[in-house]
């Protein structure tokens, strides 16, 4: 447990520097790109502490997930898909990479989120990391933001 709200507090703060320094926060929707920004840390830190239910829980039920190489996963699929690569990389870890994010707000369903994020792993005893852009569109329902599809390219 504590191991989780270290990895939460620390993609909070990689998060926050990005909005510091990215020239693309938008003055008409700061709150819309800060709201974004916290759920970016949120989703994050649950995949660097490679809690599947966790993670699982900020996507909607008819989710889907583009992918270059692995192609489109429905939510099912994506969960299998997660647990595998926690399995397979246990010390997998995801950043933003600082003054990437984009977010842009989808008039009556919620955001477009743009970013780019760096992916490391253990490689023969050394970090191997790979940057990759993103999309993810925000779905806002009530009060609570979901994700609802993904786009993950340029492996």
């Amino acid at each position: 447990m504590r191991s989780i709200k270290y990895f939460t507090v620390l993609a909070f703060a990689v998060a926050v520097t990005a909005i510091a320094q990215s020239p693309l926060a938008f003055p008409e929707s700061p709150q819309l790109f800060e709201t974004v920004a916290q759920l970016d840390a949120k989703m994050f830190g649950a995949f660097n502490a490679h809690d599947v239910d966790l993670l699982m829980s900020m996507f909607t039920d008819d989710m889907e997930f583009y992918h270059d190489k692995g192609g489109l996963t429905n939510r099912e699929q994506t969960r299998e898909g997660f647990a595998k690569m926690f399995g397979n990389s246990p010390d997998i870890r995801r950043e933003l990479i600082p003054g990437s994010l984009q977010v842009y707000p989808i008039k009556d369903f919620g955001a477009i989120e743009i970013g780019t994020h760096r992916f490391c792993h253990k490689e023969n005893g050394k970090d191997d990391c790979g940057n990759f852009p993103f999309v993810m569109v925000w779905r806002k329902s009530a009060d609570s933001w979901k994700v609802s599809r993904v786009i993950s390219y340029g492996h």
